[in-house]
């Protein structure tokens, strides 16, 4: 959709994201110009075009096979254009003898990339990466796919939305044995390549690493695989979709008084409920009404003749997922049967008794208006999505022909287009909200993230322990959420709320005074701490803080610590940002000291560590670490403790921080004149302003934004 121009002489120029190759062009008013009169004009540019299509009838596969036989690779960009009406198939393929592949294709209409650089089957490295993008890709329209891969870091776009991710495992190059497959993967009696289906569409300019696939097919330079046709020109499907609204119906003719009564049809659509089939029986011997009842298809025979009993059967189940399905239903005498999906192993049958003679309409999606009210009631609203393969009584109904009103009628319907569209892709959710949704409109289930409101924005927690105390709160565990509505998810953390500055406290695992003891050929021992946050979470916090501490301390026999005076240290720690610091507690950044040498009291004064002195006896070096910006301690190596005699025990406290910075920064206003002023609150499509405020006037303007025409004015009155 495009806004046209407001006067008659303007000219509004669109580009289209895609060239369109078209004999007509339809163009379909969504609105009209409040004032003036309706008219148009248009001009239609043309492009310089060529392309190469190749047409894949669900059999065929096309290699393009190595010349060295393997291909290994670090870089690779591979693109095309693909247009299909299946929502399933295989568009390349290739894979290695070390667990090598690469995949993409489509499932359920979405687009999938499979990748692995390679596993290692002994150890723990675990290379498969699945990247999903993409929706209703079975639109038979044209998407173009870009896969830029640099080792194991990944860009996949899908019509102009880029998505970026990186491999799991360890290794960079990908390495292929013998050829990449397009359309399909050849079958080698390996399970992987049973069970998935070739895709059936049209795809090209396939440009794999600067190779044009589709030109050398075309020179037949390739050999594609002995079962199935390649063509050099896009195939249309036969299929004509009809699109209904909620207003909408559509009526067919059928052929009256037989004894079978047959219908079937695809559909797709977001809502769980909806009329998919209304008929009456001819003699007045009742009627069918074929519904959707919460995401599965029923069928609800009413029989007038002997007191009004009614037939009620039902199959299949999430069939609003916006794929689509297939109905079959058949009725004869004292036998009728269902069919979903073609799955005939489910199919529900029933044997009631029943007599069949076919009525001369069959109605679609919906009614005539005047007719709902008067001879009966419908069970279920109208249907609103899109159908295809309408067949009555065994025949095709010609939709193009109903179109002209030849046989049947109908309302508000859109014949040859479906215009489906998915809310929930891009997600709107945030923070990990489920998102579901109807033809109209989509929700979040935002149940255990934390968050609450209409796309889980809100989150649920304070964002620090000063706003619990804030509240009246006493100590305790809580959840907080530093950051608010960002993408940072909550954590938990202790609030000590006894003294008057209120201290925040991070837990980790290491048990107080743990033993220190050397494996590995390096002779160092490495601790590393697992916090109850991510480092991420725990930043958010230290930055936000006036102050920050954490405890550590180091009891030793025989076991230097930082090799004071002037030798290379023997133990350091890694904080934020894996950087490794020299300094114990008590001492600051760039002091190789600890804090016995700072305050000139170690047990060897030529020393500026107690446990430097190598002493036979137990020793101790403690104290606070507190330059925050280095906090927290994630890792500590200790060096000294292999040799006879050597001891140590390690203790490091949990990260304490106190004041926060985005709570307490107030703002006094003492007469009406005074005022802060920032720049143009840029809110784009979601934004938070918070604050807290006390005073003693009964009115005043607390925040506005003058915009040109958008404007917020938040005051008291």
């Amino acid at each position: 959709a495009f806004p046209g121009n407001v006067n008659s002489d303007g000219v509004v120029r669109h580009e289209l994201q895609h060239p369109v190759i078209a004999r007509y062009v339809r163009i379909v008013p969504l609105d009209w110009n409040g004032e003036g009169r309706i008219g148009l004009r248009i001009e239609v540019y043309g492009c310089s075009y060529w392309a190469d299509v190749i047409n894949f009838d669900g059999h065929v596969v096309l290699p393009y096979r190595f010349r060295n036989k393997k291909m290994k690779t670090l870089k690779d960009v591979i693109a095309l254009k693909f247009k299909t009406s299946e929502s399933e198939g295989v568009i390349l393929h290739g894979e290695g003898q070390q667990g090598d592949y690469i995949t993409l294709e489509l499932k359920k209409a979405k687009l999938v990339l499979s990748l692995n650089l390679g596993s290692n089957q002994l150890g723990p490295i675990y290379g498969h990466t699945s990247v999903m993008t993409g929706s209703l890709l079975d639109d038979h329209h044209w998407h173009s796919v870009v896969i830029e891969r640099q080792g194991r870091s990944i860009n996949l776009t899908l019509d102009r939305s880029m998505q970026h991710f990186r491999t799991n495992g360890e290794f960079d190059y990908l390495d292929l044995d013998y050829e990449i497959t397009f359309g399909g993967i050849p079958f080698s009696g390996k399970p992987s390549s049973s069970g998935r289906k070739n895709f059936k569409g049209c795809m090209e300019s396939i440009n794999y690493n600067g190779i044009n696939i589709t030109d050398l097919a075309r020179r037949k330079k390739l050999e594609p695989s002995n079962v199935g046709n390649l063509s050099f020109s896009c195939v249309e499907p036969y299929t004509v979709p009809v699109f209904f609204n909620a207003t909408s119906y559509l009526e067919v003719p059928g052929r009256l008084n037989q004894d079978l009564f047959s219908v079937s049809f695809q559909f797709r659509t977001w809502n769980p409920n909806g009329l998919l089939v209304f008929s009456h029986f001819a003699d007045n011997l009742g009627n069918v009404e074929i519904d959707l009842t919460e995401s599965k298809v029923g069928v609800h025979i009413n029989i007038t003749q002997t007191k009004m009993s009614q037939i009620d059967i039902s199959s299949g189940s999430g069939l609003n997922d916006g794929q689509w399905h297939e109905v079959r239903f058949l009725a004869k005498e004292n036998f009728a049967i269902l069919t979903i999906d073609g799955d005939e192993a489910s199919a529900v049958r029933t044997n009631s008794p029943l007599q069949v003679k076919t009525g001369e309409k069959y109605f679609f999606g919906g009614f005539l208006n005047q007719m709902n009210n008067s001879s009966h009631s419908v069970l279920q609203p109208s249907f609103q999505g899109c159908m295809q393969l309408i067949q009555v009584d065994d025949q095709l109904v010609n939709l193009y022909e109903v179109a002209q009103r030849k046989p049947g009628s109908f309302a508000n319907v859109s014949i040859d287009m479906c215009a489906i569209i998915d809310r929930c892709v891009p997600n709107h959710c945030e923070h990990g909200g489920k998102c579901s949704q109807t033809w109209d409109s989509f929700r979040c289930t935002c149940d255990e993230t934390g968050y609450s409101g209409a796309t889980c924005h809100n989150s649920i927690y304070e964002p620090s322990c000063e706003a619990y105390k804030h509240l009246g709160q006493t100590s305790n565990y809580y959840w907080i959420d530093p950051d608010g509505s960002g993408p940072l998810g909550p954590l938990k953390v202790y609030c000590n709320m006894t003294e008057d500055k209120v201290w925040t406290i991070v837990s980790h695992d290491l048990q107080m005074q743990t033993n220190v003891v050397a494996y590995n050929p390096e002779k160092y021992s490495v601790t590393q701490l697992v916090y109850s946050a991510s480092m991420d979470q725990i930043s958010a916090i230290t930055d936000s803080a006036e102050y920050c501490e954490q405890y550590v301390s180091y009891f030793c026999k025989m076991s230097r610590l930082l090799n004071t005076p002037d030798g290379s240290p023997y133990t350091w720690w890694v904080g934020k940002a894996n950087e490794k610091h020299y300094y114990w507690g008590g001492s600051g950044p760039g002091i190789q000291k600890c804090a016995c040498g700072i305050e000139r009291n170690c047990t060897d004064p030529k020393y500026y560590c107690n446990c430097d002195a190598d002493y036979k006896q137990w020793r101790k070096d403690a104290g606070f670490l507190s330059y925050k910006d280095h906090l927290p301690v994630s890792q500590v190596v200790v060096g000294d403790t292999d040799r006879q005699g050597s001891e140590a025990k390690l203790s490091v406290g949990p990260l304490r921080c106190q004041g926060d910075r985005n709570y307490w920064n107030a703002a006094s206003f003492p007469n009406p004149s005074s005022y802060l002023h920032f720049s143009t609150f840029q809110g784009e499509t979601s934004a938070d302003i918070s604050f807290y405020f006390k005073t003693l006037t009964p009115w005043g303007v607390f925040l506005e934004n003058m915009g040109k025409e958008d404007f917020i004015k938040l005051e008291l009155k």
